[in-house]
């Protein structure tokens, strides 16, 4: 439908590139105009209420009007609104959130960097491990391994970690230092008659045959998200991070826990290392961290990392990096205050025991002649639809228009359709959910 003369809708179109967006489609139909937030649900601006299927962007753990929050930001903003954490300057907010972002990691680490989203925060890891590896004398020791459908980001660096084509095609990326091996999806991936046992340790022997053929002299990392989220809601098969660990440790490679869908508790877990069972030497995270009520990432590193970077920095006289908002001292508040909420109510808890209805209701989804897989994991899960012939997600792109119509925000990833709601969402609010999805789909 085409935006009325001076809407909203038609003022947003003329004046605002979106992300994401295929833009002649919007200049013609323009954007779906949120107003405000309750808990699971947004308003758009002629009062029709949603379900946020996706937490925004996989992101608003505590709901879309935390009062909470709110207030930490504007006592907060009154104190001290800005300030830096350059050249050995610091406040109290920054240094409170790395204590406790150190406190409840999954393995031990040493250091916190701050940064303001999870692109930023993959870029910056990518050029720690570079300047990590100058400080040890081993130039040639740059490459970085990331995955078919893996996603971290958008900057030119984090792109090239990304794993999905539409955030290379005309970019020219990825960089030549990036390289990528095999998704873990087995349903889509595994060879005929293969079980997920062998399919596991497929994989995990095309990884050493690629750092064999790179050399390993020169491969520095390996960077993967605990369970896929924009590639597909990929969740990895029994085993699967245990096999690739082995081969990174036997080659003395670090490995980058991507966390920034995964962590606080998405996975039943406060992160999803602890779920698979990784054991990162670099840790990203961003999104639920301050539930995005204000951009904010974090790299933990472990020692291994920083003791070089930081010989590195005095040799040079300086860690020649920074963003100039990183570690802001009105997000970090909000962070604190956001993770105390996480922790006080017990939101992981929550995603525990509503974990087992989520899933049953994404299995009923898959009964349906058009499913090709439905899969979760603690409160994020997808259906997969079978693409039609010729046309690979169109019916991902038709179903999400239809739930939309029934009032449940989800996002296509070609002919999937992903669910990942906020952690506050209660049992009575999944059936709702999953009714509404049920009948978007009864409609294709």
């Amino acid at each position: 439908m085409t935006p009325r003369p001076n809407s909203l809708e038609a003022r947003d179109i003329a004046a605002h590139l979106h992300p994401y967006t295929n833009q002649r489609k919007a200049e013609a139909e323009g954007a779906l105009m949120i107003e405000r937030g309750e808990g699971i649900y947004v308003f758009d601006t002629n009062g029709k209420r949603y379900i946020e299927g996706m937490a925004g962007l996989w992101s608003v753990a505590v709901g879309f009007n935390e009062p909470r929050l709110v207030e930490a930001a504007a006592k907060q903003m009154s104190k001290l609104p800005y300030y830096h954490t350059f050249t050995q300057k610091g406040h109290e907010p920054a240094t409170l959130l790395a204590e406790k972002l150190l406190e409840m990691a999954p393995v031990k680490m040493s250091k916190v960097h701050f940064t303001n989203s999870g692109s930023e925060a993959n870029d910056t890891a990518m050029k720690m491990i570079w300047y990590r590896a100058n400080a040890l004398g081993q130039p040639e020791k740059k490459k970085i391994i990331a995955r078919i459908k893996g996603y971290h980001g958008v900057t030119i660096a984090s792109a090239s970690l990304t794993g999905l084509p539409n955030n290379h095609r005309s970019f020219d990326l990825p960089l030549p230092m990036v390289k990528h091996t095999l998704c873990p999806h087995y349903k889509a991936f595994a060879e005929a008659g293969e079980t997920e046992a062998q399919f596991v340790a497929r994989l995990a022997k095309e990884l050493e045959d690629l750092i064999l053929a790179e050399g390993p002299e020169t491969v520095a990392a390996f960077i993967g998200e605990p369970v896929m989220g924009a590639g597909g809601v990929i969740i990895p098969p029994e085993g699967y991070w245990a096999a690739i660990q082995a081969v990174l440790k036997k080659y003395d490679i670090l490995l980058i826990a991507d966390e920034v869908i995964c962590g606080f508790g998405r996975t039943g877990n406060m992160f999803g290392s602890t779920t698979y069972g990784m054991e990162p030497d670099i840790l990203v995270c961003s999104k639920q961290l301050t539930s995005s009520y204000l951009p904010m990432s974090a790299i933990l590193v472990n020692d291994r990392v920083y003791q070089p970077l930081a010989d590195e920095s005095q040799k040079i006289g300086t860690f020649g990096h920074g963003f100039t908002a990183a570690g802001h001292p009105v997000a970090a508040a909000v962070a604190l205050e956001n993770l105390k909420i996480i922790e006080e109510r017990d939101l992981v808890g929550n995603v525990r025991a509503l974990a087992p209805k989520f899933a049953a209701r994404l299995a009923k989804l898959a009964q349906h002649e058009l499913a090709f897989d439905a899969r979760s994991v603690g409160l994020i899960g997808c259906l997969e639809l079978k693409p039609q012939e010729g046309a690979v997600g169109a019916r991902g792109a038709k179903l999400v228009g239809l739930l939309q119509e029934q009032g449940l925000i989800s996002r296509a990833i070609g002919d999937t359709l992903a669910l990942c709601p906020p952690l506050v969402i209660t049992e009575a609010q999944i059936d709702e959910l999953f009714d509404a999805f049920e009948a978007a789909l009864a409609q294709m």
